[in-house]
């Protein structure tokens, strides 16, 4: 059951970054298509999906998820990555504060997949 939901982890993960960045995309290029009803719905039924697969796998190993350091690091970045991801597509108040948002939304994504990878809360930043 836990390699199951590992692996619906790694597909929603994968999926998460792609709906993102082509939303980022589209915000960019002031895209109509970034106003299509299941624009904002799909990411929303792929991230629940995501926190749920996270909550199981921790369920069924019996982990806090502030046990480890990397975990809290992780649990912390997504917190930050939501508010500036929200400032990113819909709260900026210009384009140009919606595309440096969308970049470090990016960029904290990264982190924290590498974090996910090292169990490291540098992640990697390791390699500075």
């Amino acid at each position: 059951m836990y390699t199951a939901l590992k692996h619906v982890h790694l597909a929603t993960v994968s999926i998460s970054f792609c709906l993102f960045f082509l939303r980022g995309v589209w915000m960019i290029g002031d895209s109509p298509r970034l106003q299509q009803p299941w624009v904002g719905i799909v990411p929303h039924i792929n991230d629940t999906m995501l926190l749920l697969s996270a909550i199981g796998m921790l369920s069924l190993i019996g982990q806090s998820p502030f046990a480890f350091d990397w975990l809290t690091a992780k649990i912390a970045a997504l917190v930050v990555y939501i508010l500036v991801g929200t400032v990113a597509i819909k709260r900026g108040s210009s384009k140009a504060i919606r595309i440096g948002a969308w970049a470090l939304a990016m960029l904290i994504f990264s982190y924290m997949v590498s974090v996910g990878l090292s169990r490291d809360p540098r992640g990697f930043l390791l390699l500075l």
